[in-house]
Parts: C-alpha cells; sequence; structure tokens
C-alpha cells in the first residue's frame, strides 16, 4: 500500500514538472523582474482573503489550466487548444498564450483537483475576479453565472462534488471590453494613447474552502473614533434560533473588547484609548468573530480593524479641508494604475505587488489614488499594513458622453445609459463597496473620472455617501463637475493648479485630482520604443526632476490657499505612457527615491494650514 502510494504521488509531481516545462510566458515584450520567479507549480500561493481568515482548510487551484477559444454561442469544448497559466489574463504574456477574445467569442477553462482531507464539510469555491461574465461548470453541472469583472464571487459546490477522486471544473467567459456598456476600466480592444490592452477571464485567485453548514460569510467593521466605538456585524450563513455571534478586539495578544450578541444583529465594541491609525503609525487591532451553538464555537474568523476617521473640517479662512481623525493632513499620492506588462492586471508575484506600495512610501507619497482599477484584497491590506491612504475609483464603462473639465462652465453631459446599463453600474459598485468596505486604508470614494459614463451624478454621489457615511465622496474626479459630494476635483496638466477656494471652498474640499505626466522613456524598458508619450517629455532625469520640483514649490503654495490633496500621473509607465516615475518593468526608478521624498515632505508641513 505504501508502495503504490509513493509511486502515485510520484507520477503527480512528474505531472506537474512536465506542465512546468510547456509552460512559458509569451515572449515580444519588456518584462518586470519578478517574470522569471513565476512558478505554474506554485501561482500566487497566498491566501487571498486577509480581512476574513481562517484556519487551515482552504485549496489554491491556481496554475496550469485548460483553454479554448469557441464562438459566443457554442457548448463546451470537447478537446482544448491548450495549457493556460492562471490566474493571469489570456491576453498577458504570463498565461503563456497572448490572445486576444472579442465579443464573439467565448474562453473556456478546465481544470481537475481533488478535494483534500483539510477542506471539511461545505466546500465554497472562491474566484478573486473574471471579467467579464463568468458560467461555473463542475462535473459537468451548471452551478451559477456571474457578471462583473472587479468584484470577487463564490459558490456552494458540496452538492456538484463527487465523492473521493477528481473534481471537473469548467469556467466559459465573455467579455466584450469596449464593445459592451459594461464596467471595464482602461480595456480597448485597440490599444491607444491612454488605453490599454484587454483583459479577459480569469485574473484573480481561485480556491476552495470548506466551511461548516453555518458559517460566517461576511462580516462589517466601521470605526468612530469620536465615541471610541467599532460597530460591527456579521452575515451568517445557516443560523438557528439561538445562535449567538461573539466578537472580539485585541492589542496583540491583549483583549480589548468583547461583545456577544443574538446572530443577525449589530452590535458595538468600546474601545478605551483607541490607538490612531495614521499614516506615520498605522496600528491594527485584531478581531476574531465566532459563531456559538450552545456555547459551542462552531465557526470561526480572524480580521482586523483600524481606528480612523475620514472627514472635513473648515481652516480659519472657512475652506473645508480634508481631514485624517480629525486633523488636516495633505494627502499627496501616485495615479496608480495597477497594469504590469506581463501579467497586466495581475501582478507576477506578491513580492512584485508590494514593491510599488513600498516604493510609493519611499518617495514619500503618503497616498494613492487606485484608478479605474480594484485590486486584490491582499493589496489594500499591504497599504493598511504600511500606513497608506487610497482613493478607490470605479472602474468606467460605457463611454461616449461630453467632457467639461473646467469648473463653472456648462457644456459637459451626462451619459443617457440604457436602464441594463445603469444596472451594471450600480450592481457592481455596490459590491465594489461592501468587498472593500473594512479595508481602513480607503478613505475616498471615487465614482466617475472624467465623464467617463458619467450618469446621474448627483443621485449616484449620495448613494454613495449614504452607503458609506464613514468616506468622503469624489463625486467626479476631473469633472463634470456637479455640485455633491465633498470634494471639487480639477485636473490639470503638467502644470498644478486648483480649483477656487473662495467659491468651492465654504462647502467642498478642493483638489487636484491629477496633474504632472512628466515623461522620460528609458531605451530597453519601454512598451513601444517609438511613438510613446508623456504630457510633457524630457530627455534627462535631472531635468525631469528640475520640472517635478518646480511643480512641488507650487503646490506648497496652493496648500496654504486652500488646496487638501493632489495626484501625480503617475507611479510606473503604462504600455505607450512614459510618464511613470519608474519604467513599466520597474527596473528603472527615474529619480532616486530618497530625492524624491526629501522634497515631499514639505508639503506635509502642519505650519502650511491654521485650522478653526
Amino acid at each position: 500500500m505504501k508502495l503504490k502510494t509513493y509511486l502515485v504521488g510520484l507520477l503527480l509531481s512528474q505531472s506537474v514538472i512536465v506542465s512546468a516545462q510547456t509552460w512559458k510566458p509569451v515572449p515580444g515584450k519588456i518584462a518586470s523582474p519578478w517574470a522569471e520567479k513565476v512558478d505554474p507549480a506554485k501561482t500566487l500561493p497566498e491566501y487571498p482573503r486577509p480581512q476574513m481568515a481562517r484556519s487551515n482548510n482552504w485549496k489554491n487551484l491556481n496554475g496550469l489550466w485548460s483553454y479554448a477559444l469557441t464562438a459566443k454561442d457554442a457548448t463546451a469544448p470537447k478537446t482544448y487548444k491548450g495549457k493556460i497559466l492562471v490566474p493571469f489574463a489570456i491576453e498577458s504574456s504570463l498565461s503563456g498564450v497572448g490572445k486576444t477574445v472579442g465579443k464573439d467569442s467565448l474562453l473556456w477553462y478546465q481544470t481537475t483537483f481533488s478535494v483534500p482531507s483539510n477542506v471539511k464539510n461545505n466546500i465554497i469555491l472562491h474566484f478573486g475576479a473574471v471579467d467579464w461574465r463568468s458560467e461555473i461548470y463542475l462535473n459537468g453541472k451548471k452551478v451559477g453565472t456571474h457578471e462583473g469583472g472587479f468584484d470577487p464571487f463564490h459558490f456552494d459546490i458540496t452538492a456538484y462534488v463527487k465523492k473521493g477522486g477528481k473534481q471537473e471544473l469548467t469556467v466559459s467567459v465573455w467579455d466584450p471590453t469596449d464593445q459592451g456598456p459594461q464596467p471595464r476600466g482602461k480595456q480597448q480592444i485597440k490599444p491607444e494613447g491612454i488605453w490599454y490592452t484587454p483583459v479577459t477571464g480569469i485574473w484573480q485567485t481561485v480556491w476552495i474552502e470548506g466551511v461548516p453548514k453555518t458559517h460566517i460569510v461576511a462580516t462589517k467593521q466601521t470605526p468612530n473614533i469620536d465615541t471610541k466605538t467599532l460597530n460591527v456585524s456579521a452575515n451568517v450563513e445557516g443560523s438557528q434560533a439561538g445562535d449567538k455571534v461573539r466578537y472580539t478586539a485585541f492589542d496583540g495578544k491583549t483583549k480589548v473588547a468583547e461583545q456577544e450578541v443574538e446572530a443577525g444583529t449589530a452590535t458595538e465594541l468600546a474601545i478605551a484609548n483607541p490607538k490612531l491609525w495614521s499614516t506615520n503609525t498605522p496600528f491594527l487591532y485584531d478581531l476574531k468573530v465566532a459563531i456559538l451553538r450552545n456555547g459551542k464555537v462552531i465557526d470561526e474568523v480572524n480580521s482586523y480593524f483600524a481606528m480612523r476617521k475620514s472627514s472635513l473640517g473648515p481652516d480659519k479662512e472657512g475652506t473645508q479641508r480634508m481631514l485624517l481623525n480629525n486633523e488636516f493632513v495633505f494627502q499627496y499620492g501616485p495615479l496608480d494604475q495597477g497594469w504590469w506588462p506581463d501579467g497586466l492586471y495581475t501582478a507576477p508575484t506578491y513580492e512584485a505587488m508590494v514593491f510599488d506600495i513600498i516604493k510609493t512610501k519611499e518617495m514619500g507619497f503618503n497616498m494613492i489614488r487606485k484608478h479605474i482599477k480594484v485590486e486584490p484584497a491582499t493589496w489594500y491590506y499591504e497599504c493598511d499594513k504600511r500606513g497608506i491612504l487610497v482613493w478607490q475609483d470605479m472602474p468606467s464603462g460605457d463611454l461616449g458622453n461630453q467632457w467639461e473639465p473646467n469648473l463653472g462652465t456648462m457644456g459637459g453631459t451626462d451619459k443617457n445609459r440604457t436602464p441594463e446599463s445603469e444596472a451594471m453600474y450600480k450592481k457592481e459598485w455596490n459590491k465594489i463597496m461592501d468587498d472593500l468596505h473594512n479595508f481602513p486604508s480607503i478613505v475616498v470614494w471615487t465614482p466617475f473620472n472624467e465623464a467617463w459614463g458619467q450618469f446621474k451624478t448627483k443621485e449616484i454621489a449620495e448613494w454613495t455617501k449614504q452607503k458609506d457615511p464613514s468616506r468622503l465622496v469624489n463625486s467626479a474626479s476631473g469633472g463634470n463637475h456637479v455640485v455633491t459630494g465633498d470634494i471639487v476635483d480639477l485636473h490639470h496638466y503638467p502644470d498644478p493648479r486648483m480649483p477656487r477656494p473662495d467659491l468651492f471652498g465654504p462647502t467642498h474640499a478642493v483638489v487636484l485630482g491629477e496633474y504632472g505626466g512628466l515623461g522620460l522613456p528609458v531605451a530597453g524598458h519601454n512598451w513601444l520604443e517609438k511613438n510613446n508619450w508623456g504630457y510633457q517629455s524630457f530627455k534627462t532625469a535631472d531635468e525631469l526632476f528640475e520640472k517635478y520640483a518646480s511643480f512641488l514649490v507650487t503646490i506648497e503654495g496652493q496648500i496654504k490657499k486652500g488646496l487638501s490633496a493632489a495626484v501625480y500621473t503617475q507611479t510606473t509607465d503604462v504600455e505607450n505612457e512614459t510618464n511613470g516615475l519608474m519604467t513599466y518593468d520597474r527596473k528603472v526608478i527615474k529619480v532616486p527615491a530618497e530625492k524624491l521624498k526629501q522634497i515631499t515632505d514639505k508639503l506635509y508641513n502642519k505650519s502650511l494650514v491654521e485650522m478653526k
């Protein structure tokens, strides 16, 4: 028996090695240093849900799957074209395929997996993100359908799992990219200018976990530093009469608060002498949430929270300022699009993903504007740990309305979207906000950018604020401008300008939502060696730095006049844009981080602003 087990294990290991040998990145484009560290046998192996972690009861399904392309109306193929490395989009180099799909085709995936002994009871199949419409089948039976390219989803597959042996998982994906009205960010079938390569299919981790029949599906925690409390609730599946939920908060190993309430009931934890989360001291409390039945724990998850506040308040001139924990902190960060030359939406490794955040902090920035994309949960966790404020954009879609970037000028139009298009936007924005609610680093929601598919602006902004009053709402970054939300946001390239505080400051914070875009192409590190661009291009890093430094002198003066925040374009080059502080492959940091930090730190001088 031992010999048989050994031989089976040997055959499986050899199968993995052979499969790995058949995979290689698609050549022809630049790649990041982490591309060569991608291992098909251990692809993005990290636990994907840090805000709701269970013990060792999960299995990562990333790796080499089979794929095929068929007509849009076709049934599942009988044979598959080849191997694709999940979770890299089929258009990416790291997928090993590098093909465009389009609206007239379906992308099919197939893999087999076994359910390990540690994955017990009800089995949940999770997808971090699949762009766009996916249909899931297990062992030939349809499990469910999901629409949305930026939100995680899951299905209980217990009833579809065969006893013993291999489980066959099949996924079909249809994605019209910019030929449909769905949220799609900056993807375009024909990439050009500020529009990039399509991302079709699975682009975040796929995994299974075992949960009890009665289990925690989600938690929600909202801090209030003024009352020194944390509002907590849990969505419990399969609860019975008399079930309790216990919430326990810890400072390290020290218990600081605990409440036990009926399942389905929200409660508050009193946090005495709270340690506030800030960009300099990003303190995180641990949180355990457990379901109790007759005093016995039947499910438990580990989470965390921070005591922090995002709000507005007037300075001595009466101009509204963006506050962190009731104090003015100038928020300054890069426009961060989260694209990779080898993985497109997906960083090659966890180390690669964290690299951008670390460098952003080292350059002196205290904020990131996550632009027209949503990241994996682990990205926000790293921002939480490292003290980076996040402005979160809603990915755009259904473009076509007129943009008026100038404040106080009529001419911009709301998009007349179909009921179907509106429903797609609202459903996904609602889900994104739910999924990201617990990450304390997020301090601003941005529903629209530069009129891209912008519709019913006042309604959407007010709905966003009503759904989450604990954060600020930047209703339309760069216009079209509507008097709503908490922020008036101007875009201006390349030099920094600001909205007039005398006109907008009494009711809104005034910010510079985009500026800069200083270009410096670096030979051998460009997506395209010709026809790349920046808003203003330079031949040397010294010339670029001199211009950038002059911009910060201007911004320092604007802070005194009422400016609350600014966003510099951008973290890295992206495809044919060469206006990043780093090259697209992350191999060249164009200006040393310490040199940037030295001049950036001046923007945080508290003496620049006197509050009321």
